[in-house]
């Protein structure tokens, strides 16, 4: 979510729409984008959609990077289990504290890539 721009798709996005604005409106939307790190489009786009979800453009940013930040966590416990692995090779044992660090680590990722396929706006295109 740190990029401006949404992400290109496979065939581009050959739909175009017309909006059509005043002054004070096209401000008011250029200073909503900028205060959110996003161009006007993908502003009109999120909003759009994430109300349709029932969810705000903000706590759907906020969510989408809180998600990020656990994925993150996740990825320092995965270079524990790393280390951990690397003693198991070394004595030939695999602990139990091992497999149940692995099965968690399992779980917890196939539910972050189901929630974060949910969040798309686009099957996971954008």
């Amino acid at each position: 979510m740190d990029r401006k721009r949404q992400a290109n798709v496979t065939g581009g996005r050959p739909i175009r729409r017309e909006v059509k604005l005043s002054v004070a409106e096209d401000a008011a939307l250029r200073v909503a984008a900028a205060s959110m790190g996003v161009t006007v489009p993908r502003l009109l786009k999120e909003s759009a959609l994430s109300a349709s979800r029932g969810e705000t453009v903000t706590e759907r940013h906020e969510l989408i990077k809180e998600l990020f930040l656990v994925q993150r966590g996740i990825a320092a416990v995965g270079n524990n289990i790393n280390q951990i692995a690397r003693a198991a090779n070394a004595t030939g044992e695999i602990s139990e504290e091992l497999q149940g660090s692995l099965a968690y680590a399992r779980g917890v990722l196939k539910r972050m890539d189901v929630v974060l396929e949910s969040l798309s706006l686009d099957g996971g295109q954008s």
